[in-house]
């Protein structure tokens, strides 16, 4: 159904599609009536900076409300609490994780690893904030905002370490996932800007 079509249709209909909308999405008839008139004129500012989050996305199907469900626990609790024993509840032990350089890993125990490594120089990363939501099927996509301070050495990828800035960084990243039967991910998809973050804590 196209909601803004039978919206411009009167009052009655406008009614009978927000009644629907309501009821698909979980809602009343003016809660579905204000996210929609919201989402109208809604442009998002910074979320760096302003922590906005658009409402999450209508007609999702139970599996993809629980994989975007599943997303906001793996990054707002399990990630940035280091809850590593956690993250077989979203990655399967075979995930193959793609990074922005290009290169990827194989299997869970990598990743964690390699999300181990992030903590050493910046202890209190986090992410807190998923600005946009979007799941289709198997497929879901997140961006967020990833934080923290370097204020530990950071290895260097030849043997030594860079001593840290105590310079903060906040930046927009972004997660695709693309779940298997089980409902966790096989496949991850990871985008952030590093020249951002390098930028931001003192290192270019």
């Amino acid at each position: 159904m196209d909601r803004r079509a039978v919206l411009r249709g009167g009052a009655g209909a406008a009614f009978g599609a927000l009644a629907l909308t309501a009821v698909l999405d979980g809602g009343t008839p003016a809660e579905a009536s204000d996210r929609y008139r919201h989402l109208s004129e809604f442009k998002m500012g910074d979320p760096v900076r302003t922590r906005e989050e658009y409402p999450w996305p209508g007609h999702l199907t139970r599996e993809e409300r629980r994989n975007l469900e599943m997303f906001d626990v793996a990054d707002f609790d399990v990630y940035s609490h280091q809850d590593w024993d956690r993250f077989d509840e979203s990655h399967d032990q075979d995930v193959r994780v793609h990074w922005p350089d290009g290169h990827y890993t194989d299997g869970l125990d990598i990743h964690i690893e390699d999300m181990k490594a992030q903590f050493l120089w910046a202890p209190d990363i986090k992410i807190e904030v998923h600005p946009v939501r979007i799941a289709k099927g198997n497929f879901v996509a997140v961006t967020g905002v990833w934080e923290g301070t370097f204020t530990g050495p950071m290895p260097d990828g030849e043997g030594g370490v860079i001593q840290p800035t105590g310079k903060p960084f906040a930046l927009h990243m972004c997660t695709i996932g693309v779940l298997n039967k089980r409902g966790v991910m096989e496949e991850e998809f990871l985008f952030f800007d590093q020249l951002t973050m390098r930028r931001q804590v003192g290192l270019a």
